[in-house]
């Protein structure tokens, strides 16, 4: 049997930026500490000095990247020969304020920075709104890229933005080279490509305490952009199972939504599955016993672990996250 067969549960890290709030405590109940800007909650990352840490268990106190250099086929399965690191970043973002206005680089266009990094591409799950919350996904149809670089030149690039007012547990699906931002009042469940560059293209014309505008990365955000993208809506969920939604099926991650009124099975594929709760409590079954998890948990099931039931209590969902075959 493996030394990695059973869920394991990281640390989150904080990050506090201008448009973060006070909800990755109070609604998800993070150990966040005084103020009011905890924008993200780091949930898994494996990058650089950033890195996750085994929060209690036989690998307590372990980095990822430590438990993927010692147990990374157990971990990662059948996609570790391929890999020399997680490759997946999920986080919780509390969007207090309106973020600015961004585009990530495709893994081409990453490969040739200094240094080289992967490429963004990323998914939103929404855990709450408030009246009016917006989310900027992609540019209105037949934007060019006169345009959008005229209006970014001028500070006038709201009109060619599409955007919507997102319901809880819509999924939207943001590729490499979308032109996007979150709006305030949101709080969203986010899982990315292990990838941290990002190129801020517009801030609303906002300035920081002292006057100044925030940097702006014009010409390498412009470089970046998709226009073949055009508007981005909401995911249609497509059934694939009893109780399992698929949400995302990409070349990056899968994302499918489990409400499972009986018991469903994740895992038994020799892949890494990550289970993040969505709504109520979940319960996960294995060999050492019952493992709740409540909203706003997170665990990774490594690949050694085998397939386990799971069950939902109290209207419980769940997100199962892996990589595709």
């Amino acid at each position: 049997m493996s030394s990695c067969d059973h869920l394991i549960q990281f640390r989150p890290l904080f990050r506090r930026y201008l448009w973060g709030g006070r909800r990755l405590g109070t609604v998800l109940g993070r150990p966040i500490g005084d103020g009011e800007d905890y924008a993200e909650s780091w949930e898994l990352v494996d990058r650089g000095n950033d890195q996750s840490i085994v929060a209690s268990g036989p690998f307590a106190g372990w980095t990822l990247n430590e438990l993927i250099m010692h147990h990374g086929s157990d971990v990662v399965g059948s996609h570790w020969a391929a890999i020399d690191r997680f490759p997946l970043l999920m986080k919780f973002l509390d969007c207090n304020h309106t973020l600015s206005v961004q585009v990530h680089p495709n893994d081409e266009q990453a490969a040739k920075l200094t240094p080289p990094d992967l490429g963004k591409t990323e998914a939103w799950v929404v855990l709450a709104t408030e009246p009016g919350s917006r989310m900027y996904a992609g540019l209105r149809q037949g934007v060019t890229p006169a345009e959008l670089e005229a209006g970014v030149r001028s500070g006038d690039v709201l009109p060619l933005l599409h955007w919507f007012e997102p319901q809880v547990g819509d999924c939207v699906f943001i590729p490499a080279g979308a032109v996007h931002a979150l709006g305030a009042g949101l709080l969203i469940a986010e899982v990315q490509q292990a990838s941290d560059t990002t190129y801020r293209l517009f801030d609303w014309n906002r300035l920081d305490a002292q006057g100044r505008p925030r940097q702006l990365h014009v010409d390498e955000s412009l470089a970046m952009v998709d226009y073949s993208l055009g508007p981005i809506k909401p995911q249609s969920p497509r059934r694939v199972g009893s109780g399992r939604d698929r949400l995302v099926d990409c070349d990056k991650f899968v994302i499918d939504r489990c409400r499972p009124s009986q018991s469903t099975v994740v895992g038994g594929d020799d892949r890494f599955h990550l289970l993040v709760v969505v709504s109520g409590v979940i319960n996960v079954l294995t060999e050492q016993g019952q493992s709740p998890l409540a909203y706003g948990q997170t665990a990774l099931l490594p690949a050694a672990a085998g397939a386990i039931p799971v069950q939902s209590q109290a209207g419980g969902a769940v997100l199962d996250i892996y990589l595709p075959k």
